[in-house]
């Protein structure tokens, strides 16, 4: 595919080449700008040069545009004059905000920074982090002076990982700038590559706390479904039978109860409630709907308990199906189905675990969990389907019963995806 004109001026780099870096990266190589792929990880780095993309979000043609390189040289960097910084921002085991990978990129471009350059940051950030904790280092290390010798802008990423409808390109892309001639620049390079335009917000803060809000009202949303769940489980009422009863009307939002987990929803809150805090006021909202979503995992293991022993059924063994945050995609960060396991474990069961698209090694070392292929899982009492990935939904009840002992026993379907009509005899059908 031949590659469109470069009418940009400008040489990008893209700091941090994970979920949100490398699409960005390659939509700007795609529409003829050039552009440097940046990653600490060596390995990463070469694996993107073979063509190989572990994520599973670019294919290999992509990844090959004559205007991208991908480096894990900061020298290489100074070709650069316009930064867009993409790098992990999580919390701390105190769920506060984890800026360490973001003051380290920062302390990188720095470095590389000229006179005339812009830095865009696109990390989740609490409303302030840019102006307040990014920009003295960018300050500090390249000895230049912020809105005088270089510019700053923020620009929350939206990647939304597995989903090929709304890329990079198709979703509008908020900007923000230190003055008003950098927002109309930053705005203008991001309009080269986003068809589906740019929203200039008014200042950074505004826009920092745009990225914290969309994930926050989403999370207390699943937060409320969560705690219907609660109810209705109480009453003998399927939740999902309610909610498609309730989405008959228009403006009912469709959200429905789960695990909250992932790099975003449920992570941003906190740096919003912590930035909250600082400034004196204590979110109650907010906090409490973190509280709900985050027990959801245990009240899942509880219930499931509760069906084993009323069936009365002795033998502790359990086996989740689905390990990753979200079905489809490879990314294991702050997979709430881990307290799923870990809380299975407190009670004494043995729990297998399998999952299509995890990487093994990286599950081992980050959790010192141990991913079993489907043929080596021996049955079990209870079955939960925690992740819908493509894989499981082909395979549906025969996939699951066979999983159970002599086909027989509880399976708990966390994300609604088997037809109860079919539900094989013998099998009790538990869902949130």
């Amino acid at each position: 595919m031949a590659e469109a004109p470069n009418t940009i001026d400008r040489t990008i780099a893209v700091i941090g080449l994970g979920y949100v870096g490398l699409p960005v990266a390659v939509s700007f190589a795609r529409a003829g700008l050039n552009v440097i792929g940046f990653d600490i990880d060596a390995k990463r780095i070469d694996e993107l040069v073979k063509g190989h993309d572990r994520t599973r979000e670019i294919d290999p043609h992509d990844l090959h545009h004559s205007t991208l390189r991908f480096t894990a040289d900061t020298s290489e960097l100074t070709a650069a004059d316009f930064f867009i910084v993409t790098v992990p921002t999580p919390i701390d085991a105190a769920k506060k905000p984890d800026l360490s990978a973001l003051i380290k990129a920062s302390e990188t471009v720095g470095a590389a920074l000229k006179i005339d350059d812009i830095v865009v940051y696109e990390s989740t950030v609490y409303p302030g982090a840019t102006e307040e904790d990014c920009i003295p280092v960018l300050e500090k290390t390249s000895g230049l002076k912020a809105g005088a010798d270089f510019t700053v802008g923020y620009s929350p990423e939206r990647i939304n990982p597995g989903d090929k409808q709304h890329r990079f390109e198709s979703i509008m892309k908020v900007v923000s700038g230190q003055d008003a001639q950098t927002l109309e620049e930053i705005a203008r390079i991001y309009e080269a590559v986003v068809t589906a335009g740019v929203h200039r917000a008014p200042s950074i803060k505004v826009a920092e706390a745009a990225k914290v809000i969309e994930n926050t009202q989403r999370d207390l949303n699943v937060a409320l479904m969560n705690e219907l769940s609660a109810i209705f489980s109480k009453l003998g009422v399927d939740t999902n039978d309610v909610l498609a009863a309730a989405a008959t009307k228009w403006n009912f939002l469709p959200f429905t109860p789960g695990l909250v987990g992932g790099h975003c929803i449920g992570v941003d809150p906190y740096y919003l409630t912590y930035r909250a805090e600082k400034a004196g006021y204590h979110p109650e909202v907010i906090l409490a709907g973190r509280r709900i979503n985050d027990t959801m995992g245990a009240r899942i293991v509880q219930n499931s308990i509760k069906l084993l022993v009323k069936r009365g059924i002795k033998t502790r063994k359990v086996t989740i199906l689905g390990l990753t945050f979200k079905e489809n995609v490879p990314d294991t960060r702050n997979t709430r189905v881990v307290n799923i396991a870990e809380e299975f474990e407190a009670f004494g069961f043995d729990v297998q675990l399998h999952d299509p698209v995890a990487d093994p090694d990286e599950v081992r070392e980050e959790y010192g969990l141990e991913l079993n292929p489907l043929d080596r899982l021996g049955p079990a009492d209870i079955v939960v389907l925690a992740v819908a990935h493509e894989s499981y939904l082909a395979g549906g009840w025969e996939l699951v019963t066979k999983l159970l002992d002599g086909g027989d026993g509880i399976v708990v379907d966390i994300k609604a995806i088997l037809e109860r009509a079919t539900r094989p005899e013998g099998v009790q059908l538990w869902r949130p």
